[in-house]
């Protein structure tokens, strides 16, 4: 009786000719050509307009595709959770923006360890208790922590309420010797799936205008951020236009998947991505006409989204919806071809952020050849 599950039980395919529709399913498929262009793609716009580029890792949660992206000319990355910068520090990454507040005595002690570690590490504040307790931690580590006041822009999620109370967090965070403010971060991310780019642009003015009054009012006091963070996939042409930022934040860019599909990220060419992230699944039971059952149900898609989209594999206009825990099911017209079972079926994810924390592995394909598995470093990480 075999004691330890094969966690990459698809390992034995790679190289192989025809090997990506081989795959033992469910499996999270990258396109590492559409990967690498999207990569290029990010990179170039932001260069053109001297901008920096901080990827978001939390879409990924990869140090293999971190690397790629510092290759290419990120400044570093950006993680939501302790737990994601160490996984990415592990693999390499020395230059770390921690989005969200850290709260905590044990997570506090990590960061400081990670402080000590890496080549520079960033956190946010968005509220006077929480950079008290900063202060002291970095003071007894010895080593300063730089911040930045994160300032909400509307999602009402994290932030400062409003540019006045930033304006007074800026000022506690530059009096206390163990921090080191160096900037703001002002994250829209409630607009970023607003399908129409000119409505988009509109609901981004009144945030925009605040972030810009923040900076201005923190120069003004003496405290001129070196660094003006936030945008995102969706909202990144409007955010590089405004001229506040000092660099992006975008991170779905790389993948794309059914929500961002609907977006258009801009005016005179909507779709300057493209689809580079998949979920194969195999046909399980094939018994009615024009229906079929997979192996992929809701355990392997984020569900807070669209249905999946089917992209290969299945009769054109077939389409996908769960069918419980463990299965799919796909709809198609009987005369337009037919599914058997064993067949390979590849759809864009609904939501590729929460879809990647589904799985431990890429399965990094070019063409139909499998090429590597990548572990996906960050997958839970707290």
């Amino acid at each position: 009786m075999r004691s330890v599950v094969d966690r990459e039980p698809n390992r034995a395919l790679i190289g192989e000719p025809g090997s990506r529709h081989r795959l033992q399913t469910p499996a999270l498929v990258l396109d590492r050509p559409a990967l690498e262009r999207n990569i290029a793609a990010m990179a170039a716009f932001a260069a053109a307009r001297s901008l920096d580029l901080r990827p978001h890792a939390k879409t990924h949660k990869s140090a293999r595709i971190a690397g790629l992206q510092m290759a290419a000319g990120a400044v570093g990355q950006c993680v939501v959770t302790v737990g994601e910068a160490e996984a990415l520090a592990a693999g390499g990454i020395g230059r770390i923006l921690i989005t969200s507040p850290v709260v905590g005595a044990a997570k506090i002690d990590r960061l400081m360890a990670l402080n000590a570690e890496i080549e520079e590490l960033i956190v946010v504040v968005d509220q006077p208790d929480q950079a008290a307790l900063l202060a002291r931690a970095a003071g007894a580590a010895g080593r300063p922590l730089k911040v930045l006041v994160d300032l909400d822009m509307g999602t009402h999620r994290t932030g400062a309420a409003d540019p006045a109370a930033a304006l007074v967090l800026g000022h506690q965070i530059a009096a206390a010797n163990s921090l080191d403010l160096v900037g703001l971060q002002a994250y829209a991310g409630h607009l970023q799936h607003v399908a129409d780019f000119a409505e988009r642009r509109h609901d981004l003015a009144a945030p925009a205008a605040a972030a810009a009054g923040l900076r201005d009012s923190l120069a003004a006091a003496g405290l001129a951020p070196q660094i003006v963070t936030g945008g995102g996939t969706g909202t990144h042409r409007i955010d590089a236009a405004q001229g506040t930022f000092t660099e992006l934040q975008a991170g779905s860019y790389i993948f794309l998947d059914v929500q961002y599909d609907a977006v258009a990220l801009d005016e005179a060419e909507p779709r300057p991505f493209e689809p580079a992230l998949f979920v194969a699944t195999s046909v399980v039971s094939a018994n009615w006409p024009g229906l079929a059952t997979t192996d992929g149900g809701l355990k392997r898609f984020a569900t807070d989204g669209p249905a999946p989209r089917i992209v290969r594999g299945a009769p054109p206009g077939a389409t996908y919806r769960f069918s419980g825990d463990e299965h799919g099911e796909i709809a198609y017209a009987p005369d337009r071809g037919r599914l058997r079972v064993g067949d390979v079926v590849e759809c864009l994810t609904p939501h590729c952020d929460p879809t990647v924390n589904l799985y431990d592995h890429y399965h990094v394909v070019e063409g139909d050849r499998l090429v590597d598995i990548w572990p996906v470093d960050g997958r839970g990480a707290v």
